[in-house]
């Protein structure tokens, strides 16, 4: 797996019995599984790894991952002799005119979500509810998945103190990836402090093998409800930068 990951994949593994986890990196300015990482690590890695997984558009970055480096990813696990996962969750919620693609092949296990696809992330009952999303599809979905092209646009906002190029990922999924201000790299601390001093909350990166960093979603709010929030993460952010973490 590739970090940043999502932290119940990760925990998945864990409760399964897995002992050996290997983590990759993403490139820097992209957040894209390091495919060459990858190719290096099977290659070299003895016995071969059993599996590999990603997340298409990503949880935790909302980064979606180009057609061509998918293919180049699951070649080299074919040629490895090993199982490509792809979790492709959030393949309904795209922006930017990008649009979702899958991979297939004998070692590929393609993973969808009914709740997530249908816009009902927790729900496990109650799906009466939603007879009238399923009868129209995915077109029904797309719809709705315009309305948080707003709530992104306000949260990018939001983050705007951190700087130029510190905010990464959103082209798919509802989520966003930004990097803390080099004096106040401990993300799990900056969570709490949010939290209790302005009211909002994110994910620390350190969940998804990447401290230093958040996780902050834009899905599930109204648009005003998204301001709010968004006006208490810029307020916070802002004295962050300016103060640290000033009690």
């Amino acid at each position: 797996m590739f970090a940043p990951y999502y932290f119940n994949a990760y925990m998945s593994f864990q409760m399964t019995g897995v002992t050996k986890i290997l983590v990759g990196p993403g490139y820097p300015k992209t957040l894209y599984p390091d495919a060459d990482w990858l190719e290096r690590t099977l290659l070299e890695t003895k016995p071969v790894p059993k599996l590999v997984t990603v997340v298409n558009p990503g949880n935790p970055s909302g980064t979606y991952i180009p057609e061509p480096l998918l293919k180049r990813i699951s070649d080299i696990c074919k040629n490895a002799g090993c199982w490509l996962v792809v979790d492709n969750t959030y393949e309904y919620f795209m922006y930017d005119g990008l649009k979702h693609s899958c991979v297939e092949g004998d070692h590929i296990v393609n993973i969808f979500s009914f709740s997530k696809a249908y816009g009902m992330m927790g729900w496990r009952v109650g799906y009466r509810l939603a007879l009238h999303s399923l009868e129209v599809g995915p077109e029904w979905v797309r719809e709705q998945v315009k309305d948080l092209v707003k709530n992104r646009e306000i949260v990018i906002e939001a983050l705007s103190p951190l700087g130029e190029g510190a905010v990464l990922g959103g082209e798919g999924a509802i989520y966003l990836w930004a990097t803390l201000p080099e004096k106040c790299m401990d993300d799990v601390k900056v969570v709490h402090w949010l939290a209790h001093r302005h009211g909002v909350v994110v994910i620390p990166g350190s969940a998804c093998g990447s401290p230093g960093h958040l996780r902050i979603s834009f899905g599930g709010l109204m648009e005003n409800d998204c301001r709010a929030a968004a006006q208490r993460l810029k307020t916070g952010l802002e004295e962050l930068v300016k103060h640290g973490l000033v009690q």
